[in-house]
């Protein structure tokens, strides 16, 4: 069984800390440029190597960082072996745990799309990885496939202090007083303000990641109040606090590719630093120190998005993967308006009543409760066609699209598989790959309506009719905006979308990740 805890000795929250890549992809173009400077009063520290391995410290106000290319003896070839790609982490992650069960190491990583690669520790030479493929290939499996090329130059990056330039593959940066500001680009853009240390580091793209080392609790003082929104009430605040702690902590598996553990944005938790701090988050965030949501001892997949549409969704009806018990379908909405045993959403008629009802929900009112969007063929193509060339598939130089079908929806009303009818033969789309593949669906609780041209016979596109913005498992953060204001606490606010978990003051004792599988 494969656990993440806390070390064994009792500790307070302010001794985690997390990784966060601030910067994932530095280098990537010529024109990157970072600008990193201390606070006033203070000073960087810089720690990096010398190229015979004797250890450098200097002190600076500010350094400027660009992407340098330094030519090698021969071409160095850089190859991985792609498993699958995948949309999302919670599915990539899902789809390694069955390539492990067949034997193959492997990693999850992020080049653009989620990718699970052949693990390139275990598969170290071209001769292994072939014979890896050619066995997988013998085997039936088809999409494995190898992303090979050969570089003449190494990425590296260069910096100046004191008139000398230094070029080097790793960077160290300190302040007494924890706080560094960074500039990502030329055009003058706002400074953004960190605590704790920075690390600029090699990927594993050929590329940098500047990663913010961090204590929790000053984490989520840069998360809070961007992900829950200025208009808020408090108890809301407190129930987001609490969720953000939780699946930080959770998450912290997501980068270990790439040697770190959390992202900044919204493929993971949006992060600004301290720059915009809000006093109303602090407040929430110093209330609930230290507690998490556990389901038996184990932290919860804390999930959240903006939007429900009026009905959550179990953790299946969006991603591969086993259950979560206390990830419900059901009503948002504080008072019974709909009961889904008795008319589960999976049914097309019940689905498009449920779609056309508006008033005594949590998120009654909000703009994207309900949405109708109009899509033509010309859309559809040029969406369909930029996801299927991201995602390698087979029919990704179809011309036109003939027909789209919902085929098959889960209890809670969500998309389970829609049938895309190309020239080249039929797309299926499943679950959160249908609003990857195309923007006019802002969730997957949708229907669609055929539009034709003013002859009434001909097809020209579709409307999508449908409720929500985001995937709708576990909290809605306007729904807990509803709750609040009609005087739920945070801990009863996460009662109603995260039933049988608990909260907990984080220690020893708790599980940050359990295999599900094993």
């Amino acid at each position: 069984m494969t656990l993440l805890a806390l070390s064994d000795s009792p500790v307070t929250a302010k001794d985690v800390k997390i990784k966060v890549g601030i910067i994932q992809r530095f280098g990537d173009e010529a024109t990157d440029e970072l600008k990193i400077a201390s606070t006033d009063g203070d000073n960087l520290t810089l720690k990096f190597f010398n190229p015979d391995g004797s250890p450098v410290s200097l002190t600076t106000k500010e350094i400027t960082v660009t992407p340098t290319k330094e030519a090698s003896s021969k071409p160095v070839l850089e190859e991985k072996l792609v498993l699958s790609d995948r949309a999302t982490f919670e599915t990539a992650e899902d789809n390694a745990q069955q390539w492990k069960a067949r034997g193959i190491q492997v990693e999850v990583t992020q080049p653009g799309r989620w990718q699970v690669w052949a693990k390139r520790d275990t598969y170290k030479t071209p001769l292994l990885r072939r014979l890896l493929l050619q066995n997988l290939q013998k085997n039936g499996y088809n999409t494995p496939y190898l992303e090979t090329s050969l570089k003449g130059d190494r990425t590296k990056f260069a910096f100046t202090v004191n008139g000398q330039r230094y070029v080097r593959t790793l960077l160290e940066i300190s302040t007494q007083k924890n706080l560094t500001k960074v500039t990502d680009g030329k055009d003058n853009k706002k400074a953004e303000l960190y605590g704790g240390t920075l690390k600029l580091q090699t990927n594993a793209y050929g590329n940098f990641t500047l990663v913010n080392d961090v204590g929790i609790e000053t984490y989520l003082r840069g998360v809070v109040p961007h992900e829950i929104g200025p208009q808020a009430p408090q108890n809301a605040v407190e129930a987001q606090a609490i969720i953000a702690r939780t699946y930080a902590l959770r998450n912290v598996r997501r980068f270990t590719a790439d040697n770190y553990q959390m992202c900044a944005s919204t493929h993971c938790q949006v992060y600004k630093g301290l720059g915009e701090v809000d006093p109303e988050s602090d407040l929430a965030i110093a209330t609930t120190k230290g507690t998490i949501l556990a389901y038996n001892n184990e932290l919860v997949d804390a999930l959240y998005y903006s939007t429900s549409g009026g009905v959550t969704a179990l953790f299946t009806d969006i991603w591969n993967g086993a259950e979560r018990p206390y990830l419900k379908a059901s009503i948002d909405a504080p008072k019974t308006i709909w009961n889904i045993s008795a008319n589960p959403l999976d049914d097309e008629a019940n689905f498009r009543r449920f779609i056309s009802l508006t008033e005594g929900f949590n998120e009654t009112g909000r703009s994207v409760f309900r949405w109708r969007r109009e899509a033509t063929f010309a859309d559809l193509n040029k969406d369909l066609k930029e996801y299927l060339t991201r995602s390698k598939h087979p029919l990704a130089d179809f011309t036109a699209i003939e027909w789209l079908k919902v085929t098959m929806r889960s209890t809670s009303g969500r998309i389970l598989n829609l049938q895309v009818k190309t020239d080249l033969g039929i797309v299926e789309l499943q679950k959160t790959e249908v609003r990857s593949a195309f923007s006019a669906a802002r969730s997957t609780l949708f229907y669609l309506d055929p539009i034709y041209e003013s002859d009434n016979k001909t097809l020209k596109g579709y409307l999508f009719v449908g409720g929500g913005f985001g995937h709708g498992v576990g909290l809605s953060q306007f729904g807990s905006y509803n709750l609040a204001n009609l005087g739920w606490s945070a801990a009863k606010i996460l009662e109603f979308y995260y039933p049988q978990a608990k909260i907990k003051t984080l220690d020893s004792s708790i599980v940050y990740w359990r295999d599900p599988n094993q």
